[in-house]
């Protein structure tokens, strides 16, 4: 059997320049408690009034990044329903007039805050897969997916309560933006799944709806884990996600698990 593999090469990549602003915004600001989607200005002096040395592109960018980071910040620290312009615009050190500039309102400011942040969690998932050496095998990449997708969370304790608990209540718009990240996971383990059969033609041909059933039993697990204050145990997911993700996509049996008797089912063998 060939158990050479190749990377995610066709996932969808996120842009470079937001993942380049966020890391000189870690640099910039580092008065947030948790991952770098957080870090506000928040006591901190605003950007120069009036007549700036800065460019006026750079001045621009320069407010919507503080703006994504402050309503990510707000929300995490409270509910969707609650946080208010001025709570964004106070965390960010910018104008109403700023954040006006760059956003109707407060919906399309947090909805822009959850997209950039989900194409930097792909482009960090893609960015490990890629890190593999090349005679990894196809299940040892789909586990290094697996562990920067969960280191991803971890290291972004507010980003990940506003993804999983925030969004799905905050209205029609965002529960759509959801569904629409539901199947970017589910993409990313179609394109693992069809080139990996290539290799491995014995693994069972899948519906769309079996990778995005993965997504959603993922989506869910992560969830509880954010919903009940445990972001530390996210990644102890890893061999739960893994095992999953091989008994559908390749029908490897749960590891541990007694095989059932040839000709017997489940439930006559658990008699």
């Amino acid at each position: 059997m060939n158990t050479r593999t190749q990377k995610y090469a066709c996932v969808p990549k996120a842009s470079d320049g937001y993942s380049k602003r966020v890391v000189h915004s870690r640099q910039e600001a580092t008065s947030g408690t948790g991952g770098t989607l957080a870090d506000t200005h928040e006591g901190k002096p605003g950007l120069p009034r009036g007549r700036s040395r800065l460019p006026a592109p750079e001045v621009q960018a320069s407010q919507r990044e503080r703006l994504l980071r402050a309503v990510v910040a707000a929300v995490a620290a409270a509910d969707y329903a609650v946080v208010t312009v001025a709570d964004i615009v106070r965390r960010a050190r910018v104008s109403r007039a700023a954040f006006y500039a760059h956003f109707a309102d407060k919906e399309a400011c947090f909805l822009d805050a959850a997209r950039e942040g989900g194409r930097l969690m792909d482009q960090r998932i893609v960015a490990a897969t890629r890190g593999a050496d090349p005679g990894t095998t196809d299940e040892a990449v789909l586990r290094v997916a697996v562990r920067g997708f969960l280191a991803f969370v971890t290291g972004e304790p507010e980003f990940a309560k506003i993804f999983y608990i925030d969004m799905p209540a905050a209205g029609p718009h965002a529960t759509e933006q959801l569904a629409r990240a539901q199947h970017r996971y589910a993409d990313l383990n179609q394109t693992w799944h069809e080139r990996a059969r290539t290799r491995h033609p014995g693994w069972p041909t899948l519906p769309y709806d079996a990778y995005l059933a993965l997504a959603g039993a993922t989506a869910e697990l992560v969830r509880g884990r954010v919903r009940a204050g445990q972001i530390s145990a996210v990644p102890a997911l890893e061999d739960t996600l893994v095992a999953l993700h091989l008994a559908v996509m390749t029908g490897q049996p749960w590891p541990g698990g007694p095989a059932p008797s040839t000709g017997a089912s489940v439930t006559e063998t658990s008699r």
